[in-house]
């Protein structure tokens, strides 16, 4: 039985990345508002939505230093609040050039959220000696899909985004409270020095990013280009060409609630390399299509395959140094700025040749995740860290070590969702 510490952090740590998600869900349904206010056109708002990723880009390495500073729990629940209220923002902003501004805090905030809510799933995940991150990326996956049904509820009732959002915000802000109280709370030794403010993510994160950068740039694809895919190459209707993202979504969900009992029978190479052949073999389908539900199924194969990959390079990244906390930020940023160009990318490349071409291309980033799977293993000889008769679980985000009086082990990390 795994002691009641653990558990508590387990589950407020499921409930962190919901409401993490739901507060992304319901600000993605209030986008065309945004576009339509301020008479955008969509150049511009392409250019507006950079933004979130800009700022996350610039803030996410500086999460390490809050975890030193505030400790685990206090660092979740104070980022995790600020990301709610942030989303409230962009809404109230009275000309593009103050939504640009506000997007950017709102992407700093998410992102920040992000890593130390990342690192804290990476720690309890290493006590409770088992995998549990796919299923805490599942969740954030069912947050969103719970938050986008009350913007599209909210739409539907012609509320107007301000209000919708504001209150969306303070509800999320308060839940964010109970939701925290059973994180893990590791806090440095009195003699450690404080990570660096800034600096460049570590040889590990690279490479463990590389190979996320696969999963990210075939989910970017997928989620921005399916619908104009399926309705002016494959020949598909609008209603058809809005279930290609559901049918992507949805399986992505469900195999990442799934995920992790692949992982514990299998291990996380073998499971990215399994999963990295489906997304190949997905977007192959989705190149080849010759109609709207062949379509269909390549995207939904995508999902399933693309699904555990960013969770376990979280987890890589967790055990990969002395530093975890810097590896994660690392990583994340590297995502971060993948998912910003990933769309302009397929964008081009159909531009200059077609949107099957484009998908050969996502074909080739999936199979190259396949055959780097190998850098998310765990070199340290162990399956998971904490794991009965194994090493001792290594420090949390922002080099804090865990507490040698605590016999459950382990501290508090966490992650996006994307």
């Amino acid at each position: 039985m795994q002691p009641s510490p653990v558990r508590r952090a387990r589950r407020s740590t499921s409930a962190v990345f919901a409401v993490h998600g739901a507060a992304a869900g319901a600000f993605a349904t209030r986008i065309p508002w945004i576009h339509e206010h301020h008479g955008l056109s969509t150049g511009q708002l392409g250019m507006l939505l950079a933004f979130p990723a800009i700022g996350a880009a610039l803030a996410m390495p500086l999460a390490g230093g809050v975890l030193h500073r505030f400790g685990a729990r206090a660092a979740v629940r104070g980022l995790l609040s600020l990301w709610c209220l942030a989303i409230a923002l962009p809404a109230l902003a009275p000309h593009p050039a103050a939504v640009a501004l506000l997007l950017a805090v709102f992407g700093a905030t998410a992102g920040m959220a992000d890593v130390v809510m990342n690192a804290q799933g990476v720690e309890v995940e290493q006590r409770h000696g088992r995998s549990i991150m796919s299923g805490l990326h599942g969740l954030w996956s069912v947050g969103t899909l719970l938050g986008s049904a009350g913007g599209v509820l909210a739409v539907h009732l012609g509320i107007d985004a301000r209000p919708h959002l504001l209150a969306t915000a303070v509800l999320l802000a308060v839940l964010a409270q109970p939701a925290c109280r059973g994180l893990l709370d590791v806090r440095p030794a009195p003699d450690e020095e404080p990570p660096p403010r800034f600096s460049r993510p570590p040889r590990s994160a690279v490479l463990i990013g590389a190979v996320a950068m696969g999963a990210v740039l075939a989910e970017g694809a997928s989620m921005d280009w399916s619908g104009v895919y399926l309705r002016d190459v494959a020949g598909g209707t609008e209603t058809l060409a809005a279930v290609s993202y559901t049918a992507f979504a949805c399986t992505m969900a469900a195999a990442r609630l799934c995920g992790d009992a692949v992982v514990r029978r299998i291990g996380a190479v073998r499971a990215v390399r399994a999963s990295g052949t489906l997304a190949t073999l997905g977007a192959i389908t989705v190149a080849l299509a010759p109609g709207p539900v062949v379509g269909i199924t390549g995207f939904a194969l995508v999902g399933v395959g693309i699904a555990v990959v960013v969770p376990l390079a979280f987890a890589a990244a967790g055990r990969s140094g002395p530093r975890p906390g810097q590896a994660i930020a690392g990583v994340a940023t590297i995502t971060y700025t993948t998912g910003l160009v990933a769309p302009t990318l397929i964008g081009m490349i159909g531009q200059v040749g077609s949107l099957r071409l484009s998908f050969v291309f996502v074909a080739v980033t999936t199979l190259l995740m396949v055959l780097g799977a190998g850098v998310l293993g765990d070199r340290r000889g162990r399956r998971v860290a904490g794991a009965p008769g194994t090493a001792a679980a290594a420090p949390t985000a922002g080099a804090v070590p865990p507490p040698t009086a605590d016999p459950a082990g382990g501290a508090v990390t966490a992650a996006r969702g994307t």
